[in-house]
């Protein structure tokens, strides 16, 4: 496949605290030493002392892996499950349930777990990723594990297992937070985005009227993840089991939903995975483990379903779930709304950013605020704005009295300031939450989203998605190209590019990787155009061969894109698909490829290229396909003096093999 996964990802990583784990790694392997790591050193400074004093911990060691009991370490044995995963003594379902969603989703596991292993070359260092304001940030740990005696404080493999990419992990996003302490409780919110970088949808399940099954199939069929919370307790702000199996203020996995046949109807359950694990607590009642219901149950799926094993998952009737739990988590790429009988909405435009900061006014005075202009163009029913603020993650050494109000955001009309008191869409974060998403319906007009804030400082990232109508549309699942309503695509596309040029007149490869991948696609991450992709782009376009593209040859490039987006979409065999075995449609329905003749053997070797494993060629794939053939037939054509060959010097062949 044409596509680099670990190329797109790499350009856009931030080192955590400047640390680059092959130069740390590589540095420990030829003194012949294993890691430590002062940044995060084996202490109690690293656990901190909320969890110290409150789970009363004295005498913590820290071991590695290898120095534990119970055979030789693995960091995946098996493949990665949810069941690899049993909460410790941190109050980190929160994290741990997002993460045994993240399991069923390997697209994402693999950006943040990378290929790592106990085999050589071993030096006790470890790298994961987790995205943070728009951009991935990449956290390297050493391998030593708070322990009392042999068992690990936290997070812990399973029995018997001795599988240690979870308890890793666990390690890695504490340090991202500042410490252990800094995990116990939390926001499913902020752990949900941490891991994928997605857009937030909040059920309130005793609110909600909704078809909860075909929900929950939905997400789950656009590669969502999916978690829920029980309230808290009648005498409790703390996790307690209580008698029907349940635990109180806690976080679970939703791991499906089904319609089964009952007696003489059919019964709406849901299944879900509780991150205390293996032996602990389960849901007891209509639907549990061992329960009548699955007994009476004639449904020829019953074998496929029903598994009566400790393993911390369970079914429940979703009437039962509902009443239970107070909120259920979706975490998609783009906004699923619930308006039309949970279908996907893939129409969705976004406008980004990145990096904003707020200076607040601690003395009691007017608040400072910041201001973001966006349009509705169209009246469409239901939900049409989608905004969604992440604030950066506080540092550790902030005061207490800083944190107590952390944003408030209002959307007005723009340039009417006398609506600013009536206007209703105003909304706050809750106290120590980082990540908030917001939905409205609001009629065609220009708006500002309005940020205040009482802090002496807020940095955070603001998205706001818009819906498009189903016949603007312009690049279907993959492209976006009104994300601000201009009137003139013209218009629009200049906007982008003087944005990302800032001062100079042109962009480099870099650039327009971050132009495309944040500004235009709204796919899933493996459509994404990887940076070497990109430079390929610029070197296919570019005249002035300086790795550089003007603004008109950018305007060349935009419209290369928009043609190569409607050949996509004619030739796909379903949404967002196209088989290798249809390439020669797209070179057909290719205007500026007329006359360019491909032979049976050159067609075989290009889908070897440009598809992957499956027999499917990405858009990213195809753009680099049909310009590629159309810049190579065009040089043939001006190098050659008869048009039926060329002699070139080794110099040129190689400039030209190896540049464009």
């Amino acid at each position: 496949m044409a596509y680099n996964q670990e190329s797109s990802v790499e350009t856009s990583i931030i080192k955590f605290k400047d640390q680059d784990f092959t130069t740390l790694r590589d540095h420990c392997l030829s003194i012949h030493q294993m890691f430590k790591d002062d940044t995060f050193p084996a202490a109690d400074s690293s656990i901190g002392q909320k969890l110290l004093q409150e789970k009363g911990l004295s005498n913590v060691m820290w071991k590695r892996p290898q120095e534990l009991p119970g055979g030789p370490p693995h960091f995946i044995l098996d493949g990665i499950s949810r069941f690899d995963i049993q909460q410790g003594g941190a109050g980190d379902c929160w994290f741990l349930a997002a993460l045994g969603s993240l399991t069923q989703n390997p697209q994402y596991m693999q950006k943040i777990l990378k290929v790592q292993s106990f085999s050589q070359p071993y030096a006790g260092i470890f790298h994961f990723r987790f995205w943070q304001c728009g951009q991935w940030v990449e956290v390297v740990i050493d391998d030593r594990l708070p322990v009392q005696g042999d068992e690990c404080l936290f997070v812990h493999p399973r029995y018997k297992n001795q599988e240690f990419w979870p308890c890793l992990l666990e390690k890695a996003y504490a340090k991202l937070l500042g410490s252990y302490s800094n995990l116990h409780y939390g926001f499913l919110e902020d752990a949900l985005v941490d891991l994928t970088g997605g857009v937030l949808t909040n059920i309130h399940l005793h609110s909600s009227p909704m078809d909860l099954v075909n929900t929950v199939k939905t997400a789950t069929k656009a590669g969502s993840l999916i978690t829920c919370a029980t309230p808290s307790g009648k005498s409790t702000d703390t996790a307690q089991a209580m008698e029907n199996g349940l635990v109180s203020l806690h976080a679970y996995t939703v791991t499906g939903a089904e319609q089964i046949q009952y007696r003489r109807g059919w019964e709406e359950i849901i299944s879900l995975w509780n991150p205390w694990g293996w032996g602990e607590t389960e849901w007891r009642g209509r639907w549990s483990d061992g329960s009548q219901e699955w007994e009476e149950t004639r449904d020829l799926r019953k074998n496929q379903l029903y598994k009566k094993q400790e393993d911390g998952e369970f079914w429940m009737s979703c009437q039962d779930f509902q009443q239970r739990f107070v909120s259920m988590f979706i975490c998609s790429q783009i906004p699923i709304t619930l308006d039309h009988g949970n279908t996907l909405h893939e129409g969705w435009s976004q406008i980004m950013f990145r990096k904003q900061v707020i200076l607040g006014n601690t003395a009691g005075g007017p608040r400072n605020d910041a201001q973001f202009n966006f349009s509705v163009q169209e009246p469409m029913e239901g939900t049409n704005v989608v905004i969604c603020i992440t604030i950066a993650v506080t540092p550790p050494n902030l005061k207490a009295e800083d944190e107590k109000f952390l944003l408030s955001l209002q959307v007005i009309p723009a340039g009417s300031q006398r609506y600013r008191e009536k206007f209703p869409l105003m909304f706050s974060f809750p106290f120590g939450q980082r990540n908030f998403t917001e939905t409205c319906r609001l009629s065609p007009g220009n708006y500002v989203v309005v940020a205040q804030t009482r802090r002496k400082s807020v940095e955070f990232l603001l998205r706001i998605f818009l819906k498009t109508p189903d016949n603007d549309r312009h690049l279907s699942r993959h492209f976006n190209l009104r994300m601000e309503g201009s009137p003139s695509e013209h218009g629009f596309q200049q906007s982008i590019f003087n944005r990302y040029a800032q001062q100079r007149l042109d962009i480099d490869a870099t650039q327009l990787h971050s132009l495309l991948n944040q500004e235009l696609l709204t796919g899933p991450p493996g459509d994404m155009f990887s940076l070497d992709e990109c430079r390929s782009l610029v070197a296919l376009m570019e005249l002035k061969v300086d790795g550089r593209l003007d603004q008109e040859e950018y305007a060349r490039l935009w419209n290369r894109l928009v043609h190569c987006q409607h050949v996509f979409q004619k030739v796909q065999t379903s949404p967002g698909v196209l088989l290798s075995s249809d390439l020669w449609k797209a070179i057909e329905n290719t205007d500026f490829l007329r006359g360019i003749f491909v032979s049976r053997e050159l067609l075989r070797l290009v889908t070897l290229r440009y598809s992957d494993s499956v027999g499917r060629v990405s858009f990213p794939s195809l753009v680099c396909f049909l310009m590629r053939l159309e810049a190579m037939a065009k040089t043939f054509r001006n190098l050659s003096k008869d048009g039926k060959g060329l002699y070139l010097t080794e110099a040129e062949w190689m400039n030209l093999v190896m540049y464009n």
